[in-house]
């Protein structure tokens, strides 16, 4: 499946990710990543800016240069990139929030709060109640491993989907991992500004109106 591409010019790529897609090379299988795929399409190195879960969907963004890869990853060291996400939870959520714990990951890959662990801070906006579940705005401001994931989890309210954190796996027995990085804003000195968004994918919206019709017909 092509990969679609949001945005494009001589500084920076914007990728949509599809769930399932590795952004950087895995020690573990010969699947081809993101990077390189896109870098052979353009037959020039790109540089990772930031990573995205395997599992969610959403926006990626690429550096051409290593002058724009430098001045994007300050944006991200000193938490100026604005990025917001739009997750599925299990339960009932009915007010606006704010999830300030530290994580610290495991040696199993996963993250947990933990007093030992780096500082970590989500926020959530209540957008849609649905059937078991609810539609939330969500925009970390920390950029840890699996911060929303994790955090959500932490909260009592894990990602429908989710395949490593909840008791039940995958979460809901929801098909996909309800996460997706719709928005992304950043100021990087000497360049211009970038506001990119992304639609909800197919798969994330048919998991959204199946919800929906079973909350109209309680």
């Amino acid at each position: 499946m092509p990969v679609r591409v949001l945005y494009e010019d001589e500084h920076f790529l914007v990728t949509d990710k599809p769930p399932g897609r590795l952004v950087i090379p895995g020690g573990t299988t010969d699947e081809i990543a993101l990077v390189d795929e896109l870098a052979r399409q353009r037959a020039h190195r790109l540089y990772v800016v930031h990573r995205l879960d395997r599992d969610a969907s959403g926006i990626v963004l690429f550096a051409k240069t290593a002058a724009a890869h430098r001045a994007a990853c300050l944006e991200f060291q000193h938490r100026r990139a604005r990025k917001k996400y739009w997750v599925v939870v299990r339960g009932e959520l009915t007010s606006d929030g704010e999830i300030a714990q530290p994580l610290r990951v495991s040696g199993s890959g996963r993250s947990a709060v933990d007093p030992r662990g780096k500082p970590a801070c989500t926020r959530y906006r209540v957008v849609e109640k649905l059937y078991g579940a609810t539609l939330l705005e969500v925009e970390p401001t920390s950029g840890r491993h699996h911060q929303i994931r994790a955090h959500l989890y932490w909260l009592g309210h894990p990602v429908l989907g989710d395949r490593l954190y909840g008791r039940d796996r995958p979460v809901g027995k929801a098909p996909r991992l309800m996460l997706h990085a719709w928005w992304l804003e950043i100021h990087p000195e000497g360049y211009p500004p970038l506001a990119v968004s992304s639609p909800l994918p197919e798969d994330f919206r048919r998991v959204l109106d199946g919800l929906r019709r079973r909350a109209a017909n309680g």
